[in-house]
C-alpha cells in the first residue's frame, strides 16, 4: 500500500535517531578519564605570587 509509505519512513527516521542518540550517549558516558596525570602535574607546579 503506497499510502502507508510515509509512516514507514517516519518510523525508520525515529529508530535511526534513537539508536544514534543511544550510541553517542553510551560512548560519552563510558569514557573514563585517568586522573593520575593531573595529580602528578599539580605536585610539580611552582606557585608564583606576583607582587604588584
Amino acid at each position: 500500500m503506497p499510502q502507508m509509505a510515509p509512516m514507514n519512513w517516519l518510523m525508520l527516521f525515529i529508530m535511526f535517531t534513537l539508536i544514534f542518540i543511544l550510541f553517542n550517549s553510551m560512548n560519552y558516558f563510558s569514557f573514563k578519564y585517568n586522573n593520575s596525570d593531573k595529580k602528578i602535574m599539580t605536585k610539580n607546579m611552582i606557585k608564583l605570587n606576583w607582587k604588584w
